[in-house]
């Protein structure tokens, strides 16, 4: 896949995620829904977070910080998306249930910073070994 591909591809299904979290907004009820409406709701917020910052991340690393490689940019942002969409969900579901606190946050923060470390440690062992 190209990189124009990979970009025209995922802006098409980022726009697409984000028009089922707008008709999840305007529909579902969340006094009257269940669990799957609540589902549904953080599925779909939660791909549109992931496609719009993978985009972003890109763009910053590849067009403004000038990376050399576009296949090492798109796996970072892709990577680090998801962290921060795992970060953002988390929140908004701790938030719902009246438990986000400073020190929740702190260690949601902190757990996702360990993962992203180790993340960054198994692909340089993995780099080197080959």
């Amino acid at each position: 896949m190209t990189l124009k591909q990979y970009l025209t591809l995922m802006g098409v299904l980022t726009l697409i995620c984000w028009l089922a979290w707008l008709f999840v907004v305007l529909t579902i009820d969340p006094l009257v829904t269940n669990w799957i409406g609540f589902c549904i709701f953080y599925t779909s917020l939660a791909l549109s977070v992931v496609g719009t910052a993978a985009l972003v991340g890109f763009v910053v690393r590849f067009v403004i910080l000038k990376h050399h490689l576009a296949y090492n940019a798109v796996k970072e942002a892709f990577r680090q998306s998801f962290l921060f969409a795992a970060l953002i969900v988390s929140g908004l579901i701790l938030q719902a249930n009246d438990l986000l606190s400073w020190l929740n946050l702190f260690f949601l923060i902190a757990a996702l910073s360990v993962m992203e470390y180790f993340m960054l440690g198994y692909n340089n062992n993995t780099v080197r070994k080959v």
